[in-house]
């Protein structure tokens, strides 16, 4: 009969058990140390939305909304309008304080300065009826009326005033805005009424000479890029749109049944082509 010390003793397994027990653990732990980084799905990254002239951030409300929802981080940029040189620096210094790849989109004039940002975080620029200049053009010369015609951003629905401006010749600049009476049928003809006044009452002057001021080297030649047309722009004629797109974003060109302010009319779908951006630096 057993003592009670050792009935009460735990089983120990056997010397050869526990052998194999740590070579299997070794085994495990090889292999999984073994899987290469690139497996595991990559970060989302930030999306900056870049608003362009006549307008402000309040316009991406929407499809900030979308991409907030599909668990993308977004940030807006407040964009001075003075010129592609000096906003491009602007936004720069706020892509400084963001952590991991950045996806750039630029809406009309902000099409301009995402082309002159070069930050090596920007894994991708998507355009929504923007500019998307070659070095050494600038905004007003690629709205010539003659190659092409169509804009109806002149006068008189296009007004000029001065403004206090520190970048400007002693404190002063010339801007641009769209006269009230003209907004709606202009700039958002396929809003209803009280949209295009809130729109309206946001609008941004931009300096008359960003509209003048040679492009740099286009960021759209070493960073992919996605277009997204407006086929009833009455801003940059859609001939431009599609211009531009094929030097800038051949092969990730699509196109919308909108108005010039496309992620005010038509959010979704400005939406969908930035997440499809995006979704393609996750690959």
């Amino acid at each position: 009969m057993l003592s009670t010390s050792a009935q009460m003793s735990p089983t120990r397994p056997a010397p050869r058990f526990r052998v194999v027990a740590v070579i299997a653990l070794f085994i495990a732990a090889l292999c999984f140390s073994a899987v290469p980084a690139n497996a595991q799905p990559s970060a989302k990254p930030t999306i900056v939305l870049v608003h362009g002239a006549f307008a402000d951030s309040s316009g991406w409300r929407d499809v900030a909304a979308t991409l907030t929802a599909e668990g993308y981080p977004v940030q807006t940029f407040d964009n001075p309008l003075r010129g592609p040189a000096h906003d491009s620096a602007q936004l720069e210094k706020q892509l400084t304080t963001i952590s991991g790849p950045i996806v750039l989109v630029g809406h009309s004039y902000g099409g301009a300065v995402i082309t002159n940002t070069h930050d090596p975080d920007v894994v991708a620029n998507v355009y929504i009826a923007a500019f998307a200049p070659a070095r050494g053009e600038f905004v007003q010369g690629l709205l010539n009326p003659i190659t092409y015609p169509g804009s109806r951003l002149l006068p008189p629905a296009l007004q000029l005033k001065v403004v206090e401006d520190e970048t400007g010749l002693g404190g002063y600049n010339v801007d641009g805005y769209i006269a009230e009476q003209y907004f709606h049928e202009i700039f958002a003809q396929d809003v209803d009424a009280v949209t295009a006044a809130d729109m309206f009452a946001h609008q941004k002057s931009a300096a008359l000479v960003a509209n003048l001021e040679p492009s740099g080297d286009p960021s759209w030649a070493k960073v992919p890029s996605w277009y997204l047309v407006s086929q009833q722009d009455q801003v940059i004629p859609p001939a431009l749109q599609r211009f531009m797109a094929s030097r800038a974003a051949a092969g990730h060109v699509t196109e919308v049944d909108a108005s010039h302010a496309s992620l005010v009319s038509r959010p979704g779908e400005v939406a969908a082509t930035i997440l499809t951006a995006a979704t393609a630096t996750q690959a």
